[in-house]
């Protein structure tokens, strides 16, 4: 019996909600938003939500216990993004980009170095302001991915 793909979010703060569950319909995946008590969402057709404690790190923990193989996660957390890819998961950035083998060593050493500047003192920019060409990128990258896997799998 093959598993259901899941789209799963780490929804606190992700921009990109809405492009995610218009994909997913058009496509007929289910869709998990996982957040915090602190953040509400809006309960929708096609969309399970998944609310837990605020502690630090409640959203990544519930999300790397419940994802299966071949699950995409939308995240902007780099070390969450590593569990997902040992997971067999894919994992794609709020801005579309796939964390892979080839790039995810690298962010986390870069997120690291930005965290010891900071420890040290230095100011350290924040993400670029979210813009419309970032929601169609990413909303073109998650199409591409179901639409990849609907020919390889069968959707």
């Amino acid at each position: 019996m093959k598993a259901i793909l899941t789209i799963v979010v780490d929804a606190d703060a992700c921009p990109v909600k809405r492009e995610i569950v218009e994909t997913a319909r058009s496509f007929a995946v289910p869709v998990l938003m996982v957040a915090s008590h602190d953040h509400r969402l809006q309960q929708e057709e096609g969309v399970a939500i998944m609310q837990v404690d605020r502690s630090d790190q409640s959203v990544d923990l519930y999300i790397a216990n419940h994802i299966s193989r071949g699950d995409i996660v939308v995240t902007q957390d780099f070390g969450l993004a590593t569990i997902v890819l040992a997971k067999g998961a894919i994992a794609l950035s709020s801005r579309g980009q796939e964390y892979d083998d080839s790039n995810i060593d690298y962010l986390m050493e870069r997120r690291h170095e930005l965290a010891k500047a900071r420890r040290g003192g230095m100011r350290t920019k924040g993400p670029k302001a979210m813009t419309n060409e970032d929601r169609t990128r990413f909303q073109q990258k998650l199409t591409k991915v179901l639409q990849t896997r609907k020919e390889n799998d069968k959707l």
